[in-house]
């Protein structure tokens, strides 16, 4: 099993209870490859870099995952075909770091 760490950018029209059931549906998807989320943090409603597809904002939500590296390619297809995921990012780390990230620690000041 390897170690990712994952930020999924949501569209910012989703409610908070879509966007817990999308989240539930990426846990699902998940399990259903034998892996498991260790952690997650909700970093909030953002300002994008730049615009994607029109949106200048982005619900930012972080994962810290352990999953076969061979299935990464199922989960990113899944992901980029649902229309209200704008971006998503996987980064294979040797250990997770600690929570609460500096993302979720800058909100909080």
């Amino acid at each position: 099993m390897n170690k990712f760490e994952a930020v999924i950018l949501f569209s910012p029209d989703l409610s908070t209870p879509i966007i817990n059931k999308e989240e539930d549906k990426f846990g699902k998807i998940i399990e259903n490859l034998k892996g498991k989320i260790h952690e997650k943090e909700n970093w909030g409603l953002k300002d994008l870099s730049y615009a994607i597809n029109n949106y200048k904002k982005a619900f930012y939500k972080y994962y810290q995952i352990e999953i076969l590296g061979s299935e990464l390619k199922s989960i990113k297809k899944n992901l980029t075909q649902n229309e209200k995921i704008l971006r998503h990012l996987f980064i294979k780390v040797d250990e997770h770091q600690k929570l609460p990230t500096k993302m979720n620690n800058n909100e909080e000041k």
